[in-house]
């Protein structure tokens, strides 16, 4: 019998990304023809999966996340699927053509740099003093990093070599912090650590500001201890410089390319993808009450409000 459209997957990797795959993922050729196929079963069975992406390319996002652990991907899969639900606020209608977005993207908040890191990863650089918490709310600055996510996703060079960030703080405000309630940041998190198949592999800070200190350390103390041991905070722009190539970063970091370069390129990325992104709205999960875990305050311990209220050094 001849394959279906969505299983005619040809792996177009380079040798050396295919050996990576090989020795951190545990992925040839056999193994990803055999977990597809599994996947591939179980959403058809799904009670509560009623439309979902079944082409190769969106589940090896899952698969390689997990490393090949086909019952891993197939539980992020279906928490993929419910927080896009239950959040649609940050999840859903992610459109480079909603004129609020697009300000945000254009104004250089998040943008990922043009050339790889020297682990092949790609390099997502967010400047905080780019954003106005007083004209977007903190919904529309999720909308804009699932946008961003969502365009890299597919591509099967990031799903292997996995991601670089670079959080430059400079210009945090309390407007900044105000505008996410603890309790948003808690699952904000979770979605990032439990649903999100990213492999994140460095996550870089400089220019904390005093004010978000604790907050930020508050943050990372959420986190899982993977994440939370590939999370690096550098005093200054010179001593990142030393853990990430200069050359690669916006000339106004001392790189070579323009962030209004990357952001126009990046931009033509997006419109590309469009439709691809608007589309995945279109999946359908019927959300149980079991799900409320999702949403449940017990990690915080009763802790509610805003970090308005959280004290700051």
């Amino acid at each position: 019998m001849a394959k279906s459209k969505e299983e005619d997957y040809e792996c177009t990797l380079s040798e050396a990304t295919r050996t990576i795959a090989r020795v951190e993922l545990r992925e040839d050729d056999a193994t990803r023809e055999e977990a597809l196929k599994q996947f591939r079963h179980w959403i058809q069975k799904h009670p509560n999966i009623k439309r979902c992406r079944t082409d190769a390319v969106f589940l090896l996002r899952f698969l390689r996340t997990k490393k090949f652990s086909v019952p891993m991907a197939e539980e992020m899969l279906e928490r993929y699927l419910t927080i896009r639900q239950l959040y649609p606020n940050w999840f859903q209608n992610l459109d480079i053509e909603d004129k609020d977005i697009e300000a945000i993207i254009d104004a250089g908040y998040l943008v990922p740099l043009m050339q790889r890191d020297r682990h092949g990863r790609r390099v997502i650089l967010s400047c905080a003093g780019r954003f106005d918490p007083y004209k977007y709310t903190s919904a529309q600055m999720a909308r804009a990093h699932s946008l961003v996510v969502e365009a890299l996703m597919d591509d099967e060079e990031n799903q292997i070599h996995g991601y670089t960030h670079i959080n430059d703080e400079s210009g945090l405000t309390m407007g900044h912090l105000s505008a996410w309630s603890i309790t948003d940041i808690r699952n904000m998190l979770r979605c990032i650590q439990n649903s999100t198949p990213m492999r994140h592999k460095e996550t870089h800070f400089v220019n904390i500001p005093s004010c978000a200190i604790k907050v930020i350390e508050f943050g990372i103390s959420l986190l899982n201890d993977k994440l939370r041991n590939r999370i690096l905070v550098h005093k200054s722009l010179d001593e990142l410089k030393s853990a990430i190539d200069p050359k690669i970063l916006p000339k106004e970091y001392g790189g070579e390319i323009p962030l209004c370069e990357m952001i126009a390129n990046f931009k033509k990325t997006l419109r590309e993808h469009r439709t691809r992104i608007k589309e995945l709205d279109d999946m359908y999960i019927e959300i149980a009450a079991t799900d409320s875990q999702y949403v449940s305050n017990d990690d915080l311990c009763g802790i509610s409000g805003s970090f308005r209220k959280l004290e700051v050094d």
